[in-house]
């Protein structure tokens, strides 16, 4: 019997290749626009604990440390293209902190 292939995903804090499903995925939701394109609101960056919410995905290791490499680095903004707030960094590290 064929072996089912396993996704892989690199970490953004360590750059390590490891099972998507020992990651946590970061997503950043779509942005708000009106009818002629204009942007009316940016989209919220939080974890995505499920994997299936809507939105640009980047993955991190469910350690704190991974996480603060990740946010010293700026590696999440990187990846989204947009300015992140530190209170978002702080929930999120918190919700890591919590599920570790």
């Amino acid at each position: 019997m064929k072996q089912k292939k396993i996704p892989m995903r690199m970490c953004t804090g360590c750059g390590q290749m490891k099972p998507k499903r020992e990651l946590v995925r970061v997503v950043k939701a779509p942005d708000q626009r009106d009818e002629e394109g204009n942007v009316l609101s940016q989209g919220e960056v939080s974890l995505d604990l499920t994997g299936r919410k809507n939105g640009r995905g980047a993955y991190i290791c469910r350690s704190v440390e991974c996480f603060n490499a990740a946010r010293r680095a700026r590696r999440f903004e990187k990846a989204f293209s947009c300015r992140i707030p530190e209170e978002v960094y702080d929930a999120m590290e918190e919700e890591i902190g919590a599920n570790e």
